[in-house]
């Protein structure tokens, strides 16, 4: 009789689960090329956009917080960080109106590649300073002013591509699950970053750009961005066709007023949301810690607000979300500033919420132009639009300091809560919003 050892009984059956567990693997992923074979050609091409995109967003963020944190650790100073993140916004906010008049000349799979390329030769740039020693603090605020003309060109690129590649009526979705899929990256990055920043040298998780940049680029390889038909070629300077892309926007009163009143909104929510970390230190008498359950709580909301548009099947009303997301964001912000220094649980939940409503708010105004303005102007009218939101950014940071210390954090918080669900209040009832909102049939 043959007699079989415990120690083969175990190998017998561990080879056994690892071929079933093979087999299964197998399985699902022949269903899954099944079903990905029979989606629709539009639903293919952006399963291939999000999954290089998700590599890409999430390594850039792993990269742009591990700097922050490698400046910190290094310098330990405050108006470092500032000066670091003016670096990272306002080159973007001053090219971007010149970028959107080549975006909507030239093939936009082409910029968003090139766009990408040029981000990771800049990194790579970075690790070879680090090799040779020159860790400079200018080095880093020059790599990320060129990072941010670099993306410049890529975000308002892949927006104004969104409704050349899929139905009118799935963009608001669309916009949904871009929203997650940065939140994903939101939540993410910032832990990974600093379990890296202690256990990796700094030029390895540099290296994670560019591996991030060449994935995206590859599946932006394999798929295809029609060109949007223009009209015959004419002689137009870089500024006649920058005013053109104005005059566009300025023409549809209703969606102008939107982002008016959206850049007011900005003016008061940034001030705020730079003092966020600042709030839970002092206010609440937090620690690190509570500092980082406070950015889950955000991008966990980011999630969920673009889970909800993106599995909405209904045809929603944009105006009104837009207009309750900045009466609600105001109420956050209102509470959050009557919170007595034991509400610190409270104010995360609070912050949860604020999540939610940016996150709707940010994929509704973006759905909102995609379906009102004709493709081959797109370019330029992102552009516009991302140019007039970040400079409200540089002026937070600008007017942190001055807010914080001469009228308190919980009244910061309190009066640009006030002012944001005003500016809410007063957009439900403009006349040239409640036009458009009629006329556009409130589509999804």
């Amino acid at each position: 009789m043959c007699v079989v050892s415990k120690k083969n009984k175990f190998w017998f059956h561990y080879s056994l689960l690892q071929y079933y567990y093979l087999k299964a693997a197998i399985v699902r992923y022949l269903l899954f090329f099944v079903i990905f074979a029979h989606m629709e050609n539009w639903k293919r091409t952006f399963y291939i956009i999000w999954s290089g995109q998700f590599v890409s967003i999430l390594s850039s963020i792993i990269v742009g917080y591990a700097m922050v944190l490698w400046i910190s650790i290094e310098t330990k100073s405050a108006e470092a960080l500032a000066i670091g993140t003016i670096s990272m916004l306002l080159p973007q906010a001053l090219i971007a109106p010149f970028a959107g008049v080549y975006i909507d000349r030239w093939d936009r799979k082409t910029v968003m590649i090139v766009s990408d390329l040029f981000v990771a030769m800049v990194t790579f740039g970075l690790i070879i300073a680090f090799s040779f020693g020159f860790e400079s603090l200018w080095l880093i605020y020059v790599m990320f002013a060129l990072r941010s003309i670099g993306s410049a060109f890529h975000s308002p690129a892949m927006s104004a591509s969104v409704p050349m590649l899929a139905p009118e009526t799935e963009i608001t979705r669309i916009s949904g699950i871009n929203q997650m899929i940065q939140s994903v990256g939101n939540i993410a990055g910032p832990p990974i970053a600093a379990l890296m920043i202690v256990a990796m040298d700094i030029r390895l998780i540099l290296s994670l750009d560019i591996i991030g940049a060449a994935i995206a680029c590859i599946s932006l390889f394999i798929i295809k961005i029609p060109s949007p038909k223009r009209k015959p070629e004419e002689k137009y300077s870089v500024l006649r066709e920058m005013n053109d892309g104005l005059q566009e926007i300025l023409s549809q009163k209703g969606i102008f007023m939107l982002i008016v009143i959206f850049v007011l909104s900005m003016i008061c929510i940034m001030p705020v949301a730079v003092i966020f970390p600042l709030m839970t230190l002092s206010h609440f008498k937090g620690s690190v810690l509570q500092v980082g359950i406070v950015e889950v709580a955000w991008g966990t909301g980011m999630l969920l607000g673009g889970a909800l548009l993106g599995m909405s099947r209904r045809p929603l009303n944009k105006v009104l979300l837009i207009n309750t997301m900045y009466i609600l964001t105001g109420m956050t912000f209102f509470t959050s500033g009557l919170l007595s220094e034991e509400g610190y649980w409270i104010f995360v939940l609070i912050t949860g919420i604020m999540g939610i409503g940016a996150s709707i708010s940010s994929a509704s105004i973006t759905a909102v132009i995609q379906e009102n303005f004709p493709p081959e102007k797109l370019g330029r009218i992102f552009s516009l639009f991302m140019s007039v939101s970040i400079i409200p950014s540089v002026t937070g940071m600008l007017g942190t300091g001055f807010l914080a210390d001469n009228i308190g954090m919980s009244y910061t918080f309190i009066i640009s809560g006030m002012i944001v669900m005003i500016l809410g209040i007063i957009s439900l009832f403009l006349p040239a919003i409640k036009s458009f909102a009629k006329k556009s049939g409130n589509r999804a």
